[in-house]
């Protein structure tokens, strides 16, 4: 029988059975190759940190409310799973064996779903031949990163600033020069991640560890400072970075995941004193594209589609771990405990 993986407890990971119905006539059956763990959303589950652990989201409100209730254990995770067309009903017309799909679904062996499904990143489609299974697994990351650059609203000529270099801040940095970015500051603490940053394009990489960030970019703009920062590790300690960077009525696009009191947030410094726009990027949850109709999910998931199948967004290098899915508690494990190890873990099948 398959498996699917399952977070039992904080920090507590499982493998359990299940059973495949029979095909309907209009179902499409895929079989896992890889599937990539989220080191943002999918870890602040597993530790039991996200908001949801001990609150709900209204959707009419649209805001996080005390719950009454306990954690909704077991919890699947994942969003980024790669695998085959195994079998097709006898209805469905789009779908062939053999077709590689990117699916927003957990981690398992097999994911079911129809022909005119729609997810959380539109329809899904056959991937084009041009897309191998490795750089499948970055898709729902590259549509992060290019709603950040959209929410920067980039022009050709600007000074940028990128606040964490993992998966998510290295496509942003190739996005941003695609955009239309002169000059590019790339930051993280891990000498990896810059390495692979300065690859990319990145005109400068910074150590937050061994300057003053904000005075850097500062000091060597001619408008003091930059026109764009993209924040994107989830630290308030690099959002308020970002806040020092930018010039006078700059904007910070806030696109990381932030956990807890900000208690490194300091409004009543740069960001009141430089009148500096804040501007939080988030395209799922039924959030629209600022540019909706033109833009919407289903159009950001095939333009980073298009882009990774030309070879003008490049993930190469990233994956620095694959692990098997039957090791899947070692791997979350080893990004919790040793994150600078790592760049991408993806699970093999």
């Amino acid at each position: 029988m398959p498996r699917e993986l399952l977070l039992t407890a904080p920090r507590e990971l499982t493998l359990r059975s299940y059973e495949e119905a029979p095909l309907k006539p209009n179902e499409i059956r895929a079989q896992a190759i890889l599937s990539g763990i989220s080191h943002g959303t999918e870890l602040n589950l597993y530790r039991g940190t996200s908001p949801f652990h001990d609150k709900r989201f209204d959707p009419q409100l649209r805001l996080f409310v005390p719950s009454m209730e306990k954690p909704a254990y077991p919890m699947r995770l994942g969003y980024e799973w790669v695998g085959r067309v195994i079998e097709v009903g006898k209805a469905v017309t789009r779908f062939r064996p053999g077709d590689l799909v990117h699916l927003p679904f957990p981690h398992r062996e097999t994911h079911t779903f129809t022909e005119d499904q729609q997810t959380s990143l539109g329809s899904i489609e056959p991937l084009p031949p041009g897309v191998t299974p490795e750089q499948a697994a970055f898709l729902a990351l590259a549509g992060v990163a290019l709603q950040a650059v959209h929410d920067a609203y980039i022009k050709v000529g600007d000074r940028v600033a990128v606040f964490g270099l993992g998966v998510i801040g290295l496509l942003t940095v190739q996005l941003a020069r695609l955009n239309g970015a002169a000059w590019i500051d790339a930051v993280d603490p891990i000498a990896r991640r810059r390495e692979l940053a300065e690859a990319l394009g990145a005109n400068r990489t910074l150590d937050p560890s061994t300057c003053d960030v904000g005075r850097e970019i500062k000091t060597a703009s001619p408008h003091r400072g930059a026109d764009v920062a993209i924040e994107v590790s989830g630290h308030y300690v690099a959002l308020h970075e970002a806040i020092r960077s930018v010039r006078m009525a700059g904007r910070v696009v806030a696109a990381g995941y932030y956990q807890g009191e900000a208690s490194a947030l300091r409004l009543g410094e740069e960001w009141h004193h430089n009148r500096i726009t804040m501007v939080s990027s988030m395209g799922v949850w039924n959030c629209p594209h600022r540019e909706y109709p033109l833009w919407d999910r289903g159009r950001i998931h095939a333009t980073v589609t298009e882009l990774l199948a030309s070879g003008r967004l490049s993930v190469d290098g990233f994956i620095t771990h694959r692990i098997r899915f039957e090791q899947a508690t070692e791997a979350y494990a080893l990004i919790d405990r040793r994150p600078e190890e790592v760049v991408k873990v993806v699970l093999t099948y």
